[in-house]
């Protein structure tokens, strides 16, 4: 028996030394990163309802684009979206066709994309990473950015921000292996011919535009000039297969332009940039304005747990600025960031394409002896992070919480605060490989629990409600024959209700009138109460007698709190 379990514990040893090799060589580190960025969003995909109001303004419109079989025009019902490309709605449209059908209105089909976009995030920080710093801190600052709590979150939401992260950071990853490679070369040396590693960046940036336009060309624009002002030449750029890839750009995003341009009478682009993208420069958009500094302040949460390491990782980008891998990551951090600090129209998720060069710089920190400052930076701003975290957890419970949202609070704070905080501590006491993995464990079990007591909190999922009230009273038109549809509601316009219950549901916004019609033809009908009183009046006066069945309570977390009740008239003989 001794002897046995000396063979265990010398095999476990064995592992445990040779693990980060193993999992390190070729293409494994990438690809753990990019295993892991799935599992950790997965769950939530599958727990969470639609979103309101871009993430299910995104799915309806890619659901109505199967039903009408136009994959041209985006549209929301009868209204116009112009404001994104239509890359991310082609590919939720196959991700629905591949796993789902429109008809079943399941969210997760519509969700994969954004999942594999992160994992396409996470594959190639790891993958750039380990051509600038080696296999070993490749694989960490992949893993690393796969567990952030931003990338985590985009990464179940079903709307541009993670795929275009995943297309952005590998655009990055192929250009900093561009510049590594040619930057010292001479005006005779010979050119390494890299055309691999071109078609990745060139394919990257015209995924980026099919996505999101503007951000991957402002990226690229920003890193470049800055790399230029730090190194005084940019002679390698000149490497970088211009002509051929410039064409391959056009071919892949011309034909969409074109026919967008034309279908819509160059409509699109007055709505897209004259005004979606004008408006985020003009002042805050869709009330979304905030004061510069405010990207930096929510770094400690949308970076969690990697605000355990920001700074190790301000200390590396200072004291070793002058090497090229490290000073690339600054040029692709530093200038973006600000600009979207400096943007009046301000979201957390704005920064998440500069957080890879950041996941760069983390872990290479861990490699390296800190000073007293930047471990005292690791600890306060770790301690933030969580913090903050268990705020908005406990925030959640107190307002809209039940049993099990509590025993999610609880874990999301143990996560968060104590986890990390052991992890922290075994930082600070040099046990670098356990602290790195109790930081690691602590992000995935805070954003899990989080997720998860969201997903708890009922009265903010309103539209599930509703529709839980249809199908529990028998008045669902989709699978109750005898009900005559669609569906009207007064008083509650988000997008989730629409997708939810199909494209032809109507929104009557303030129409009283239309909500008596609707009652005298025997639809289904909810009444929000501000308009409750209105809309007796008018029943009466039309000499009908509203059938009340059932009521829902919640708060809109884009408004106020709402009750709504359902009538039930059926048609007259």
């Amino acid at each position: 028996m001794g002897s046995i379990s000396a063979t265990t514990q010398n095999l476990l040893q064995f592992l445990q030394s040779h693990f980060a090799q193993l999992v390190s060589k070729g293409r494994r580190g990438p690809l753990i990163a990019a295993l892991l960025a799935i599992a950790v969003a997965l769950p939530c995909a599958m727990m969470m309802p639609p979103l309101d109001r871009d993430e299910s303004r995104f799915i309806q419109a890619s659901a109505q684009m199967i039903e009408t079989h136009d994959y041209i025009n985006i549209n929301v019902q009868d209204v116009p979206r112009y404001k994104k490309p239509v890359g991310i709605h082609w590919l939720q449209v196959a991700a629905v066709k591949l796993t789902s059908g429109v008809a079943k209105r399941d969210v997760l089909a519509f969700r994969w994309p954004s999942i594999l976009g992160a994992a396409l995030a996470a594959f190639a920080c790891a993958w750039g990473a380990s051509y600038a710093f080696g296999t070993r801190v490749g694989t960490k600052a992949g893993i690393i950015f796969a567990v952030t709590f931003m990338l985590s979150t985009e990464a179940f939401i079903a709307k541009t921000d993670a795929v275009q992260c995943g297309f952005i950071t590998l655009m990055m990853a192929a250009l900093a292996q561009i510049y590594l490679r040619t930057r010292d070369l001479g005006k005779d040396d010979p050119r390494p011919k890299m055309p691999w590693v071109k078609l990745v960046f060139w394919l990257g940036l015209a995924g980026s535009i099919m996505i999101k336009f503007i951000i991957g060309p402002m990226i690229l624009a920003t890193t470049l000039l800055t790399l230029w002002a730090l190194d005084r030449r940019i002679r390698w750029a000149r490497n970088m297969g211009w002509g051929w890839g410039l064409i391959l750009v056009a071919l892949i995003c011309g034909p969409w332009i074109m026919a967008i341009t034309v279908t819509t009478d160059g409509q699109f682009w007055v709505g897209a940039v004259g005004k979606d993208f004008a408006d985020k420069l003009k002042g805050g958009s869709e009330g979304h304005f905030m004061w510069p500094g405010y990207h930096l302040a929510l770094l400690p949460v949308t970076m969690f747990p990697a605000a355990w390491f920001l700074g190790g990782a301000l200390q590396t980008a200072i004291f070793r600025r002058h090497e090229a891998a490290i000073r690339f990551a600054i040029a692709w951090f530093v200038p973006a960031f600000l600009i979207f600090e400096l943007s009046p129209t301000k979201l957390p998720h704005y920064t998440l394409p500069t957080f890879a060069a950041l996941a760069w710089l983390c872990a290479l920190s861990l490699n390296v002896p800190l000073k007293l400052w930047a471990r005292i930076v690791n600890v306060a701003l770790g301690i933030v992070g969580g913090l903050t975290l268990s705020a908005l957890a406990i925030a959640g419970y107190v307002l809209y919480g039940n049993g099990a949202a509590f025993v999610f609070m609880i874990a999301v704070i143990l996560a968060a605060v104590v986890i990390g905080g052991l992890g922290g501590w075994l930082m600070w006491l040099n046990r670098q490989r356990t602290g790195f993995a109790f930081i690691l464990a602590a992000g995935i079990l805070a954003h899990l629990s989080f997720v998860s007591e969201l997903a708890q909190l009922k009265p903010l999922w309103i539209s599930k409600q509703l529709e839980a009230a249809l199908v529990s009273n028998h008045l669902d038109p989709r699978h109750d024959l005898r009900t005559p549809g669609p569906v009207a509601i007064i008083g509650y316009s988000e997008p989730s209700f629409v997708f939810a219950m199909g494209t032809r549901t109507q929104l009557l916004n303030d129409d009283v009138k239309g909500a008596v019609r609707a009652l005298r033809e025997g639809r289904p009908l909810f009444v929000e109460s501000q308009f409750e009183k209105a809309f007796q009046a008018e029943a009466a006066a039309q000499g009908l007698s509203p059938h009340a069945v059932s009521q829902v309570r919640g708060h809109n977390y884009n408004g106020r709190d709402q009750v709504l009740t359902l009538y039930d008239n059926p048609p007259a003989p």
